[in-house]
């Protein structure tokens, strides 16, 4: 036993005698370098679903931008009932059925959700509102009531505090009403506004966004406008019937812009 222990006691001396070399060589020091830190990205989600809540390929798609860009993300979503339950199968509502948006959201989330009501823009560097009719019933009443809408009171005070702290806020699909309702004279996009045959079905959007004393800006599904005054970067996604990958291109594009506008 006592051979042994002084073949191990030799052998640790001579790793260690090794150690300092290994550590001072340029490939260690590389590893060992701290990493650049991420943008603090917070998620606003309306509900889980196209029809009456967040539209999963949405949020999927900026999650997967974000991680790519290396941010960092809180997902939130506001501790309402959502303004009906739809029976994705048939595009009905339920009328029997009730849900909360906020435990709907946390589907999405993979139940890391904080209430909306906690979220300050002084944690984070900026806000991404992905589509979905819930962005239109939940967040607002701009589904029932269009230019005479009313946004969500957090939503209205998460917008309003981004845009003051001048901290970049991302939309998009139907999402961009959000900001043309509570941020006057923004620039938005909502694609096209000509419905085109049926590839812009919901094209009239684009002049209730005018009517809310917005300017809407024309641009393709895989494109992002940036309204560089007001660092409002927004997409048209499922506003436009296309490919998924297209919309998947235009989230990236959104995304992209917006972790641009976080480094300025």
């Amino acid at each position: 036993m006592a051979a042994v222990r002084v073949l191990v006691a030799s052998r640790l001396r001579a790793a260690s005698a090794f150690a300092p070399l290994h550590a001072s060589t340029p490939r260690a020091a590389l590893h060992g370098s701290a990493p650049r830190p991420g943008a603090r990205v917070a998620l606003v989600l309306s509900g889980c679903g196209v029809y009456d809540g967040t539209e999963l390929h949405e949020a999927s798609a900026v999650l997967v931008h974000l991680s790519r860009g290396g941010a960092k993300v809180q997902i939130f979503a506001p501790d309402i009932p959502q303004m009906h339950v739809v029976d994705h199968t048939k595009g009905q509502p339920s009328e029997s059925e009730t849900r909360n948006v906020l435990t709907e959201s946390a589907r999405i989330a993979r139940g890391k959700i904080t209430d909306l009501a906690r979220l300050s823009a002084a944690d984070h560097d900026a806000a991404i509102f992905p589509g979905g009719f819930g962005a239109a019933k939940n967040l607002s009443t701009f589904a029932a009531d269009g230019k005479d809408c009313k946004v969500h009171g957090d939503v209205e005070r998460v917008l309003k505090e981004f845009h003051a702290a001048g901290k970049p806020i991302g939309l998009c699909c139907i999402a961009p009403v959000l900001a043309a309702k509570v941020l006057r004279g923004v620039e938005v996009t909502v694609g096209h506004e000509q419905e085109e045959g049926g590839r812009w079905p919901y094209a009239g959007t684009a002049e209730a966004i005018k009517a809310l004393g917005a300017k809407h800006c024309v641009k393709g599904v895989t494109e992002a406008h940036v309204d560089q005054k007001n660092k409002v970067v927004t997409t048209p996604a499922f506003m436009c019937e296309t490919e998924l990958h297209h919309i998947h291109d235009g989230i990236g594009a959104m995304v992209k812009k917006v972790l641009e506008l976080c480094r300025k």
